[in-house]
């Protein structure tokens, strides 16, 4: 009987400490680290200037935190910020440098903004858009070099395994390689409004290969996908609806008015997915060449599209959406020489306020 009572004993103890460790290690919750949330705000910069930072917007608070890159190390991206995504833990700074061989892509821990690794510019020129294409891997649109009659070389993905910071192949597209989303095992990749392009490419993320190449217009810049999972681009003046299934086009939608001076650019879906809100511009070249023009919207299953009513009288170098409570940011650049700012208006293009942030405000994330 006393063996069995210091038996009994001694596994009441084995499972008390066992159930104080297991206590121990799920009652101590994670810290927080200063960029676990927050509104990003990618500022290019002036191009010749090379001084492109991501400002932090508190959204509840409007306290802002400039440049922190640089505020988290010891120097600054020295280049435009061309575009940052994050992917399982880490963040993409997209750096291009106005000097031919010093793009490169800054990759830093999400959560502290403390720099892990560079891409340097031997494997890169001009990286313009990233995007998440599987775990640990990213997806980063290119232009590559120019000719040198400054024509385009054909554009690149690059593919970048975040378990090792290296990157591992470029998988070649069209010219001037620009907006890239993924949808499913599926990554589309549009192009600038330059180059007379008039395809989009499709690579298979499973296989890191073009699948198809499909005409959908002539410089067909790239929106996003609706409500209905149907892919939206804008191109020979007309946005268009296209079906990634079926890979086919299936509508496409004029202005009600035509207008040979402006044109359609940064664009954003409202938080359902079903509205498109878009900046028609020009360029007054009897102003200093300076952007006129207004920010309009339209619903996705509209016949045409109306520029009567302005939807916001101002024109901005960014647009996006709060998926989490539908607020508009707008990037608002007064010149490539001063600090711009963020307005933020309410779904129904009610102006809530504005954040100064850095020069040249153009993309958004949110976290």
């Amino acid at each position: 009987m006393q063996l069995n009572s210091i038996i009994v004993r001694s596994l009441g103890a084995v499972t008390l400490f066992l159930s104080l460790n297991a206590c121990n290690s799920t009652s101590e919750p994670v810290p927080a680290q200063p960029y676990d949330a927050g509104v990003f705000v990618m500022n290019r910069g002036n191009f010749f200037d090379n001084n492109g930072s991501i400002t932090l917007i508190n959204p509840n608070t409007k306290a802002t935190s400039f440049d922190i890159f640089q505020l988290e190390n010891t120097n600054s991206v020295s280049g435009g910020v061309a575009d940052y995504t994050e992917v399982d833990g880490k963040g993409l700074i997209l750096v291009d440098n106005s000097t031919t061989g010093k793009d490169y892509i800054q990759i830093v821990n999400s959560g502290t903004f403390k720099s892990v690794a560079t891409i340097p510019s031997t494997e890169l020129e001009n990286p313009r858009y990233a995007v998440k294409a599987g775990t640990n891997k990213a997806y980063i649109t290119c232009w590559d070099a120019f000719n040198e009659d400054y024509s385009y070389k054909p554009g690149y993905v690059l593919v970048v395994d975040l378990a090792t910071n290296k990157a591992t192949k470029k998988i070649k597209v069209q010219e001037g390689a620009e907006k890239i989303i993924v949808v499913g095992n599926e990554a589309i990749v549009a192009t600038t409004t330059y180059t007379g392009v008039k395809t989009i490419s499709i690579i298979n993320t499973q296989t890191d290969a073009v699948t198809q190449t499909v005409e959908i217009g002539n410089e067909p810049r790239l929106i996003g996908a609706d409500a209905n999972g149907k892919i939206w681009f804008y191109a020979d003046g007309k946005f268009v609806k296209f079906n990634l299934s079926t890979k086919s086009v299936e509508n496409r939608i004029a202005f009600a008015t035509s207008n040979s001076t402006k044109s359609a650019g940064n664009f954003a879906f409202n938080k359902e997915k079903n509205t498109i809100f878009f900046v028609y511009s020009y360029s007054d070249a009897n102003d200093d060449y300076k952007q006129k023009g207004e920010t309009y919207s339209f619903n996705i299953n509209d016949a045409s599209i109306a520029t009567t009513t302005p939807f916001i009288n101002k024109v901005f170098t960014g647009l996006s959406t709060d998926p989490s409570t539908g607020n508009i940011y707008a990037g608002f650049t007064p010149s490539l020489k001063q600090a711009g700012y963020v307005f933020r208006y309410q779904s129904n293009g009610t102006l809530i306020d504005s954040v100064k942030v850095g020069i040249g405000p153009e993309g958004f994330l949110f976290k």
